[in-house]
């Protein structure tokens, strides 16, 4: 496997760069562990300090950060920038909540217990954090901030379409302050990955990925007795009731689905409408989805980036193929885009069913599959017919029966009246085949600590 920078924009290679050699790798870990030792010990005032260094670091730069993303992804500058600012929030949660998010716990003695009972949170030490490509800076930023505010320290490896954006956290958190080995990006291959998760010096792996790479981490981490999480794909449910505002319903749908060109594993995928309303929000989402402009996406015109590489456009094409052998319609919408890069017409898929083995499978970039359902009761069935379970979204005026819906959608996340958003201070998390585990807030940094329990006894208590 070669990392490489390959603008999806005009499909052309801008720079390569070399996978990293078991040497290089024993070192990483070595420094890293080495790092742990030093900064689990170091005071959380100074932990912070470089959060929030880190932080307003992005934001001083904030261009210079998102035309990476703008290069290596094809990310609209908009959206580049917004990453950025994201990325900067969740630094800066960390770094004002500190050690709050990880208080110890007084646990009251009863039942013939003795002494004093507490529950300190530790940190483990090195952890693997294999992320990618959609959500360069945000994906990573997301594990690092909270297990670096813990103690533990960071060894990352990123997809290989995305090697600048990967570096770019070296330089950061060096300048942040952060000890060297604490954080080390690794252009590691496929065939180093156990290597580094069977070192005893690591102590766990984090994932976000596709449901194959998923099981294979996670299986490497259960043989080597090492816990895991797992952020896999989605096939979120966009649920339209009788009663929902259709204009501004199929606005959010068509900001919903085409965000980051579809590349989201939380966008919504699937527009399931009742009937009463379906020929309404059709109508209007067409024509949302019409005015969208695919082309440079370093232009400030530009609303539809194209894909990040010529072989996702190939293979959602395909997908576009077989769902429609299984007995679906495709409809293509807006200009046609360009011819040069990875762009993707966008495309509804209507008359899609259980029937239909497409049916089942995530589509990752501008193509929308919309069902109509006779009533509400079919909607949340259909919603929760699906391996996966992400996030998903209800949109009605009465925000009450909207928060009813949504607990009966079996998912990690359901927003109302909202398409399933990334916030700094809102967990993320799935289930089903959408994995396990959280990330954000006290309960990602929940996933990689050691809750040890502590009983202080008196010495002449009596047995």
């Amino acid at each position: 496997m070669t990392y490489q920078t390959v603008n999806p924009y005009t499909n052309e290679i801008v720079a390569t760069f070399p996978d990293a050699t078991e040497a290089e790798v024993d070192q990483a870990i070595t420094a890293a562990h080495g790092a742990f030792l030093v900064w689990r010990e170091t005071p959380f005032s100074q932990r912070t300090a470089m959060l929030a260094k880190a932080a307003r670091l992005l934001r001083a730069e904030k261009r210079r950060y998102a035309e990476i993303l703008t290069l290596e992804m094809g990310k609209v500058i908009a959206e580049a920038e917004a990453e950025v600012d994201l990325s900067a929030d969740i630094l800066q949660y960390y770094a004002d909540r500190g050690e709050s998010l990880i208080e110890t716990e007084q646990v009251p003695v009863a039942y013939a217990a003795e002494g004093q009972v507490e529950i300190v949170n530790q940190p483990l030490g090195v952890l693997l954090s294999i992320e990618p490509w959609n959500f360069p800076y945000y994906q990573v930023v997301r594990v690092a901030a909270p297990q670096l505010l813990v103690g533990n320290t960071i060894l990352l490896k990123h997809a290989s379409n995305v090697p600048q954006a990967a570096a770019m956290f070296d330089d950061l958190f060096a300048r942040a302050g952060l000890p060297a080995g604490a954080f080390k990006n690794l252009y590691l291959p496929h065939e180093l990955t156990e290597y580094v998760i069977d070192d005893p010096r690591v102590r766990g792996v984090a994932l976000t990925g596709s449901e194959e790479a998923g099981s294979i981490i996670a299986a490497y981490a259960a043989k080597a007795v090492k816990k895991s999480t797992l952020e896999l794909g989605g096939a979120d449910a966009f649920v339209v009731l009788d009663d929902a505002d259709i204009d501004r319903t199929a606005e959010w749908a068509v900001f919903g689905r085409h965000w980051n060109a579809g590349q989201v594993c939380v966008s919504a995928k699937r527009m399931i409408v009742v009937d009463e309303v379906f020929d309404e929000f059709l109508e209007k989402y067409r024509a949302g989805v019409t005015a969208l402009r695919a082309g440079d996406p370093l232009d400030a015109k530009t609303t539809l980036a194209p894909l990040s590489s010529q072989s996702a456009a190939d293979k959602l094409a395909l997908q576009v193929e077989e769902a429609v052998a299984g007995g679906a319609t495709a409809e293509t919408l807006g200009d046609p885009v360009p011819t040069t890069g990875a762009f993707f017409q966008p495309t509804i898929l209507t008359g899609m069913d259980s029937t239909n083995p497409s049916y089942y499978e995530e589509f990752f970039g501008p193509v929308s599959i919309v069902i109509r359902v006779k009533d509400e009761a079919e909607a949340i069935t259909v919603a929760n017919d699906s391996p996966f379970g992400l996030g998903g979204s209800v949109f009605t005026k009465d925000s009450a029966h909207g928060e009813r819906v949504a607990r009966k959608i079996d998912t990690g996340m359901v927003y109302v009246n909202h398409p399933t958003m990334v916030k700094a201070d809102i967990p993320f998390g799935g289930i089903k085949h959408s994995g396990y585990g959280h990330e954000l807030t006290n309960l990602g940094i929940q996933e990689f600590i050691n809750k040890k329990v502590i009983d202080v006894v008196d010495i002449a208590a009596a047995f």
